[in-house]
């Protein structure tokens, strides 16, 4: 049986906030089995208020999901009732609830089908690359060995380490005043074999990598999709792929979205983007470069299964990514001027 899915009210959606009761549908945030309440559990709090036809994961979290009732006026007394105040009945957790409406199958068709392709030529993007097999088994260990006795800092979903400059999420830059020191040895024969990689018809300082991030994203944990700011970081980006695949999706957008993607636009939906999407097994280095760099957001979706080529592969319980730039000391001068913080400015 499938599942219904539900998305977040638009603009042109019967309920477009939550002070437009048209949906009988509520997204419940804080509550769901990571945090110990069952489906069941939270069917019967919100039963109080109307006929519930059932309770679904909003996601892969487990601390969200969809009450769905019967009646619109059910989950309008819902939501005044629960939301922003601690439930008593599901162990003291203050829900945030807004409204949700229901997404037909041709729209999620349409919006989330997108093909993955396992070859960078197919996705035809100018700058993109991907070598398979850029470490060899017993390197991915000893890399991963290397990480592992360092120190890791964590996030809100997942661990980084920083090597050369650290990498601020804040203003998604770096600090050129407050250098860490040299890369680690440990990422030596990296940079040497990066200097033999094939199609690089680019500026050799580029290559002069001195800034590394290494991420550690545990099972159904994604990237949002953005554009690495141009200010911060040179022409190509290297990402290696550590102990576990993923799914990269590519999207190029039709408004300016230089702020990290948070334009309203992009967020609401308002704006369309071409989506491609290409699989990267684990030791396969991926090469952002020119247009692929500076023109399209890259995204990891929040799955633990992801279907590749009629395949379904799951995720592993852990993937390490090294992504290795060079910080840059000057304003970009990019051809993506809709794109690029630095000319976006002037």
């Amino acid at each position: 049986m499938v599942q219904p899915r539900f998305v977040r009210p638009t603009q042109s959606s019967p309920s477009s906030n939550s002070g437009e009761p048209n949906s009988s549908n509520l997204y419940v945030a804080n509550c769901g089995p990571a945090v110990g309440l069952t489906h069941d559990a939270i069917a019967a709090v919100f039963a109080e208020f109307g006929d519930v036809n059932g309770v679904y994961a909003a996601d892969e979290s487990g601390v969200r999901v969809i009450v769905s009732f019967a009646e619109h006026f059910s989950a309008k007394a819902a939501l005044e009732a629960l939301s922003g105040r601690p439930c008593p009945d599901l162990e003291g957790r203050s829900l945030h609830i807004r409204y949700s409406v229901l997404q037909l199958p041709s729209e999620t068709q349409v919006n989330d089908c997108v093909p993955v392709s396992l070859i960078d030529s197919e996705l035809n993007i100018p700058g993109l690359f991907l070598l398979h097999d850029f470490v060899t088994v017993e390197e991915e260990q000893q890399l991963l060995a290397a990480v592992d006795a360092r120190p890791w800092i964590g996030l809100a979903k997942r661990r980084v380490q920083h090597y050369g400059y650290e990498f601020c999420y804040g203003t998604r830059n770096v600090d050129t005043k407050k250098r860490l020191g040299e890369l680690p040895s440990f990422v030596s024969p990296i940079l040497e074999r990066i200097s033999l990689f094939p199609n690089l018809d680019i500026d050799p300082s580029c290559l002069n990598l001195d800034q590394l991030t290494v991420n550690e994203y545990p099972s159904g944990v994604g990237l949002s999709p953005h554009i690495d700011t141009h200010s911060a970081f040179e022409d190509c980006i290297f990402s290696l792929s550590l102990a576990g695949p993923c799914i990269m999706e590519f999207r190029r957008y039709s408004v300016s979205t230089w702020k990290a993607s948070t334009t309203d636009a992009v967020k609401s939906g308002d704006c369309s983007c071409i989506k491609k999407a290409l699989y990267l097994p684990p030791r396969s280095m991926l090469l952002l470069s020119g247009e692929a760099r500076y023109a399209w957001n890259h995204y990891i979706p929040h799955h633990k299964i992801d279907k590749v080529k009629d395949k379904v592969i799951r995720r592993s319980s852990r993937r390490v990514s090294f992504t290795l730039r060079k910080v840059r000391n000057h304003p970009c001068r990019c051809k993506y001027p809709q794109y690029c913080d630095s000319q976006q400015q002037m």
